[in-house]
Protein backbone atom coordinates (compact mmCIF):
# COMPACT_ATOMS: atom_id res chain seq x y z
CA UNK A 1 0.00 0.00 0.00
CA UNK A 2 1.34 3.38 -1.01
CA UNK A 3 0.14 6.37 1.34
CA UNK A 4 0.49 9.93 0.93
CA UNK A 5 2.64 11.80 3.80
CA UNK A 6 0.47 13.22 6.49
CA UNK A 7 -0.53 16.59 5.27
CA UNK A 8 0.54 20.64 6.82
CA UNK A 9 -2.24 20.20 9.41
CA UNK A 10 -1.52 16.84 10.51
CA UNK A 11 -4.16 14.47 8.83
CA UNK A 12 -3.50 10.59 8.52
CA UNK A 13 -1.75 9.04 5.31
CA UNK A 14 -4.08 8.76 2.72
CA UNK A 15 -4.26 5.19 1.33
CA UNK A 16 -4.15 5.72 -2.42
CA UNK A 17 -5.14 2.81 -3.39
CA UNK A 18 -8.85 3.07 -1.72
CA UNK A 19 -9.26 6.45 -3.73
CA UNK A 20 -11.93 5.83 -6.49
CA UNK A 21 -11.11 5.89 -10.29
CA UNK A 22 -13.23 6.80 -12.94
CA UNK A 23 -14.07 3.43 -15.34
CA UNK A 24 -14.33 4.61 -19.06
CA UNK A 25 -15.43 2.73 -22.27
CA UNK A 26 -13.68 1.59 -25.44
CA UNK A 27 -14.40 5.64 -26.19
CA UNK A 28 -13.08 7.04 -23.27
CA UNK A 29 -16.14 7.91 -22.01
CA UNK A 30 -17.36 7.78 -18.11
CA UNK A 31 -19.11 4.47 -17.00
CA UNK A 32 -18.60 4.76 -13.18
CA UNK A 33 -16.34 4.36 -10.56
CA UNK A 34 -14.21 1.85 -8.53
CA UNK A 35 -10.91 1.87 -6.02
CA UNK A 36 -7.84 2.12 -7.48
CA UNK A 37 -6.75 -1.50 -6.21
CA UNK A 38 -9.45 -3.10 -7.72
CA UNK A 39 -8.98 -0.93 -11.29
CA UNK A 40 -5.43 -2.72 -10.88
CA UNK A 41 -6.32 -6.25 -10.24
CA UNK A 42 -6.20 -8.91 -12.97
CA UNK A 43 -7.82 -8.66 -15.59
CA UNK A 44 -7.99 -4.99 -15.08
CA UNK A 45 -10.51 -2.53 -15.53
CA UNK A 46 -10.15 0.40 -17.81
CA UNK A 47 -9.91 3.32 -16.21
CA UNK A 48 -8.34 7.24 -16.89
CA UNK A 49 -5.70 8.41 -16.05
CA UNK A 50 -3.12 10.85 -16.56
CA UNK A 51 1.05 11.44 -17.20
CA UNK A 52 2.53 14.27 -17.37
CA UNK A 53 5.96 15.38 -19.08
CA UNK A 54 8.44 17.91 -17.94
CA UNK A 55 10.57 19.70 -20.19
CA UNK A 56 13.23 22.19 -19.77
CA UNK A 57 14.82 24.77 -21.66
CA UNK A 58 16.76 22.63 -23.32
CA UNK A 59 14.09 20.11 -24.46
CA UNK A 60 15.01 17.74 -21.76
CA UNK A 61 12.50 15.53 -20.37
CA UNK A 62 12.20 14.66 -15.94
CA UNK A 63 12.05 11.32 -15.37
CA UNK A 64 11.43 9.83 -12.27
CA UNK A 65 12.64 6.33 -11.19
CA UNK A 66 9.35 5.02 -8.92
CA UNK A 67 9.83 4.69 -5.71
CA UNK A 68 10.37 0.75 -4.20
CA UNK A 69 7.17 0.56 -2.34
CA UNK A 70 4.69 1.17 -4.76
CA UNK A 71 2.33 -1.55 -5.72
CA UNK A 72 3.16 -1.51 -9.60
CA UNK A 73 5.89 -1.43 -11.40
CA UNK A 74 8.52 -0.18 -8.72
CA UNK A 75 11.89 1.11 -9.40
CA UNK A 76 11.29 1.39 -12.81
CA UNK A 77 11.75 4.54 -14.84
CA UNK A 78 8.71 6.98 -15.95
CA UNK A 79 7.55 9.81 -17.04
CA UNK A 80 7.61 13.17 -14.24
CA UNK A 81 4.17 11.64 -12.54
CA UNK A 82 0.82 10.08 -13.37
CA UNK A 83 -1.56 9.33 -11.27
CA UNK A 84 -5.31 9.28 -11.46
CA UNK A 85 -8.01 11.89 -10.93
CA UNK A 86 -10.98 11.00 -9.05
CA UNK A 87 -14.19 10.65 -11.41
CA UNK A 88 -15.70 13.60 -12.94
CA UNK A 89 -12.17 15.43 -11.67
CA UNK A 90 -10.46 17.65 -13.90
CA UNK A 91 -7.44 16.12 -15.63
CA UNK A 92 -5.33 18.90 -15.86
CA UNK A 93 -6.77 20.11 -12.05
CA UNK A 94 -5.74 16.24 -10.71
CA UNK A 95 -2.16 16.25 -12.82
CA UNK A 96 -1.02 19.51 -11.15
CA UNK A 97 -2.14 18.72 -7.81
CA UNK A 98 -0.26 15.08 -8.00
CA UNK A 99 2.90 16.90 -9.51
CA UNK A 100 2.61 18.89 -6.06
CA UNK A 101 2.54 16.32 -3.79
CA UNK A 102 5.16 13.76 -5.69
CA UNK A 103 8.00 16.58 -6.74
CA UNK A 104 6.82 19.92 -5.05
CA UNK A 105 6.71 21.26 -8.45
CA UNK A 106 3.95 23.60 -9.67
CA UNK A 107 3.90 23.70 -13.40
CA UNK A 108 1.58 24.85 -16.10
CA UNK A 109 0.04 21.85 -18.07
CA UNK A 110 -1.19 21.68 -21.32
CA UNK A 111 -2.81 18.29 -22.55
CA UNK A 112 -1.51 16.88 -25.72
CA UNK A 113 -3.13 13.69 -26.41
CA UNK A 114 -4.30 10.34 -25.62
CA UNK A 115 -3.35 6.46 -25.66
CA UNK A 116 -4.84 3.60 -24.20
CA UNK A 117 -2.37 1.00 -22.88
CA UNK A 118 -3.08 -2.56 -20.60
CA UNK A 119 0.50 -4.14 -18.81
CA UNK A 120 0.46 -6.78 -16.35
CA UNK A 121 3.49 -6.08 -13.74
CA UNK A 122 5.17 -9.42 -13.32
CA UNK A 123 6.34 -8.79 -10.29
CA UNK A 124 3.70 -7.84 -8.31
CA UNK A 125 0.78 -9.47 -10.61
CA UNK A 126 -1.11 -5.77 -10.96
CA UNK A 127 -2.88 -5.26 -13.84
CA UNK A 128 -2.32 -0.97 -15.99
CA UNK A 129 -5.26 -0.63 -18.47
CA UNK A 130 -5.63 2.75 -19.31
CA UNK A 131 -7.33 5.61 -20.98
CA UNK A 132 -4.18 7.77 -20.69
CA UNK A 133 -4.20 11.43 -20.84
CA UNK A 134 -1.06 12.90 -21.59
CA UNK A 135 -0.16 16.24 -20.21
CA UNK A 136 2.95 18.98 -20.63
CA UNK A 137 4.83 21.43 -18.84
CA UNK A 138 8.25 23.79 -18.58
CA UNK A 139 10.33 23.33 -15.54
CA UNK A 140 13.87 24.61 -14.92
CA UNK A 141 16.40 22.60 -12.03
CA UNK A 142 15.70 19.91 -9.58
CA UNK A 143 12.17 19.10 -7.65
CA UNK A 144 12.59 20.92 -4.76
CA UNK A 145 10.58 18.38 -2.57
CA UNK A 146 10.67 14.53 -4.33
CA UNK A 147 8.67 12.48 -1.88
CA UNK A 148 10.50 8.65 -0.91
CA UNK A 149 7.39 6.89 -0.90
CA UNK A 150 6.51 8.02 -4.48
CA UNK A 151 9.99 8.65 -5.95
CA UNK A 152 13.43 6.93 -5.51
CA UNK A 153 15.24 9.39 -8.03
CA UNK A 154 15.00 11.31 -10.40
CA UNK A 155 16.77 12.76 -13.76
CA UNK A 156 16.77 14.99 -16.94
CA UNK A 157 17.29 13.39 -19.99
CA UNK A 158 17.00 14.22 -23.65
CA UNK A 159 14.25 12.35 -26.08
CA UNK A 160 16.36 11.06 -28.24
CA UNK A 161 18.63 9.36 -25.47
CA UNK A 162 15.59 8.44 -24.15
CA UNK A 163 14.61 6.45 -27.36
CA UNK A 164 17.78 4.41 -27.54
CA UNK A 165 17.57 3.49 -23.56
CA UNK A 166 13.97 2.24 -24.08
CA UNK A 167 15.19 0.44 -27.46
CA UNK A 168 18.23 -1.53 -25.51
CA UNK A 169 17.22 -2.02 -22.14
CA UNK A 170 13.12 -1.83 -21.95
CA UNK A 171 12.75 -4.08 -18.60
CA UNK A 172 13.77 -0.96 -16.71
CA UNK A 173 10.68 1.54 -17.73
CA UNK A 174 7.61 1.52 -17.22
CA UNK A 175 5.30 0.05 -19.81
CA UNK A 176 2.96 3.15 -20.60
CA UNK A 177 6.49 5.31 -21.22
CA UNK A 178 6.76 5.03 -25.00
CA UNK A 179 3.30 5.85 -25.04
CA UNK A 180 3.64 9.19 -23.33
CA UNK A 181 6.92 9.39 -25.23
CA UNK A 182 5.67 8.90 -28.83
CA UNK A 183 3.21 11.60 -27.80
CA UNK A 184 5.20 14.31 -26.69
CA UNK A 185 8.23 13.70 -29.15
CA UNK A 186 8.42 15.45 -31.32
CA UNK A 187 6.21 17.83 -30.41
CA UNK A 188 8.45 19.34 -27.94
CA UNK A 189 9.43 22.44 -30.39
CA UNK A 190 6.56 23.86 -29.79
CA UNK A 191 7.51 24.01 -26.00
CA UNK A 192 10.52 26.51 -26.68
CA UNK A 193 8.34 29.14 -27.39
Amino acid sequence: MTAAPEDSAGAPPVDREALLVELVDEQGRAIGSCPVARAHTAPGRLHRAFSVLLFDAAGRMLLQQRAAVKTRFPLLWSNTCCGHPAPGESITGAAAVRLGEELGIAAELTEVGVFRYQAEDPATGRVEHEWDHVLVGRFEGAPPNPDPAEIADYAWLYPADLHTALESDPARYTPWLLGVLSITHPPVASLQD
